[in-house]
């Protein structure tokens, strides 16, 4: 079961990126007071009371103007209320209610998903300004301050009522999502993958429309395989078609995925959007196998494969542990051999060290190169442990993380990388302050 998607809607400068950065933990979404500041969807986890679920932050709707943006802006947002499954609608309670308001309201209604109302910014609760958006017909309206993080608990309660806690996901097996360009083989790949004709293959970029998932055994392993749609670059999607909808599910088949093949076509120069997608797989901290389909058609000599993982690692410079395989869906060759380097990398994003061993590799590294000090004040490093795993997440505590220049952070992470099998997998190298005892 994936995770469920909650939009976050409502009209510009209600507070709706503010409230989300806050239940995500993380600054994701950009908060300012101009309008029309979150023009895209943006994606970010979250957990209340064991629920697990997916927010999606959108821009502010409005139907009265005939700004091209704000007809993109609006175009996005009504994409993620289409595939949510909760749609938590953000009004402006200092403000108070606009015709804006009302005409968001009705298309909300027309959806037929469940809306929970938000009224923000009501710093010191004031209920009087809460009862003109019970004329929305949305239920009863809950009052929140997202600035202050006031009564976030009880918005939250309301909306986790209307969708199951996920529980015992792993029984799924490892989640493999196949991502790519459109047309270059990928579902090709899972069709030999599956040893049938799951999903439609044709030479017409964009036949697969929509995520796909399948079980699949082999031996005593679990899998699902998840098909893809082709991920275009932006200025090539109509946001009035099918594709927009696709191109969501893609991105959200990434984020629940345990690893994701990324497909490239070996007959084509590696693109621009193909080093894109990469990089989101890598900003989503998943382990990838890179998939250089259509081997078959390159004509070959004793340099080949050498020349085109220079040419890789030139462009895949941000994630250099990334693991490449050489394959051909029409032919079937070395597809077999896809699950080996699946069953790697997730083995080394799933890895964990102990941390005795942890501090040893540390102590080391520092005594082979100490930290630089430039400022006269020296970096001590007290020690490290893991905190968690998929990706792999190693916490550093020092005496003071102004010191830490980013060279010797790459420096420590290309130690760990040395001592310990990550190939395939991101890490997550953060560092803590701590006062010296």
């Amino acid at each position: 079961m994936s995770k469920p998607l909650v939009a976050v809607v409502g009209r510009p400068n209600v507070g709706k990126s503010t409230f989300f950065n806050r239940i995500c933990g993380k600054r994701i979404s950009i908060v300012k007071d101009t309008p029309g500041v979150t023009r895209d969807r943006i994606y970010g986890d979250a957990e209340w009371c064991g629920y697990l679920f997916t927010l999606i932050d959108t821009g502010g709707i409005e139907y009265d103007s005939d700004d091209v943006m704000y007809t993109h802006i609006r175009r996005q947002a009504e994409a993620a209320v289409e595939l949510a499954d909760v749609i938590l609608f953000f009004v402006d309670g200092k403000e108070g209610m606009l015709a804006s308001d009302m005409d968001i309201a009705d298309y909300l209604r027309s959806s037929n998903k469940p809306v929970v109302l938000a009224v923000n910014k009501l710093d010191n609760f004031e209920l009087d300004n809460l009862y003109d958006f019970y004329s929305l017909g949305l239920g009863d309206p809950i009052p929140i301050s997202a600035e202050q993080s006031k009564g976030l608990g009880d918005l939250l309660d309301e909306v986790v009522k209307h969708f199951d806690r996920i529980e015992e996901e792993e029984t799924l097996g490892v989640k493999i999502a196949v991502v790519g360009k459109p047309n270059v083989g990928k579902s090709s790949i899972v069709n030999k993958i599956l040893g049938y004709e799951r999903v439609i293959v044709s030479d017409i970029a964009g036949t697969t429309r929509d995520a796909v998932d399948t079980p699949l055994m082999r031996g005593d392993k679990e899998y699902t395989v998840i098909d893809t749609a082709g991920l275009r670059r932006k200025r090539g999607i109509d946001f009035d078609s099918v594709e927009s909808y696709s191109v969501m599910r893609s991105i959200a088949a990434i984020k629940r995925a345990d690893v994701v093949l990324v497909v490239f076509d070996a007959s084509e120069e590696i693109s621009e959007q193909d080093v894109r997608i990469a990089g989101m797989v890598h900003e989503e901290g998943k382990p990838c196998v890179i998939v250089m389909n259509k081997w078959d058609s390159i004509e070959k000599d004793t340099h080949t494969i050498e020349g085109y993982k220079k040419d890789l690692d030139n462009k895949l410079a941000f994630m250099s542990y990334y693991i490449p395989i050489f394959v051909s869906a029409l032919t079937g060759q070395r597809v077999d051999k896809i699950f080996d380097y699946v069953d790697t990398v997730y083995e080394n994003a799933s890895r964990r060290i102990p941390t005795g061993v942890l501090n040893d590799v540390i102590r080391e590294a520092v005594a082979l190169n100490e930290p630089p000090s430039p400022s006269g004040r020296r970096l001590k490093i007290m020690y490290a442990t893991q905190a968690s795993t998929n990706p792999p997440k190693i916490v550093i505590f020092v005496n003071d993380e102004k010191l830490l220049h980013f060279s010797y952070r790459r420096y420590i992470e290309n130690s760990l990388r040395k001592a310990f099998d990550f190939s395939g997998t991101p890490i997550e190298v953060v560092y803590n302050s701590k006062k010296e005892e």
